[in-house]
């Protein structure tokens, strides 16, 4: 009896583990809400996103993402900007701040 509890004990901890995987299509979809969010929240026109988002751990519960656009108040004369989203996952709200001083590296 201990031999195929301990035979099927590994099997049944696998099985588990990748019946709770995200699909590809849920990733895709939580991104475009992220990404959306981000875009809605943003203070910049014509804004787009830089790069790929910053995956936090669940514990953290956020996602980082690097926005670009143009600052649309006259006195800034239309010049480009960077704003960097903080996204909590958990509440699907974005929050912004400026990110001129961060360096784009490709």
């Amino acid at each position: 009896m201990k031999r195929i509890i301990g035979a099927l004990l590994p099997t049944l901890l696998l099985s588990s583990t990748l019946a709770h995987a995200s699909s590809e299509e849920a990733w895709q979809k939580s991104r475009e809400v992220m990404v959306q969010a981000c875009i809605n929240a943003s203070h910049l026109s014509k804004v787009k996103v830089l790069g790929e988002p910053i995956e936090y751990d669940d514990n953290t519960g956020y996602s980082a993402l690097l926005l670009e656009g143009r600052y649309p108040q006259q006195h800034m004369k239309n010049r480009r900007g960077r704003e960097l989203c903080l996204f909590q996952r958990s509440s699907g709200r974005a929050n912004i701040s400026e990110a001129d001083k961060l360096r784009w590296v490709k």
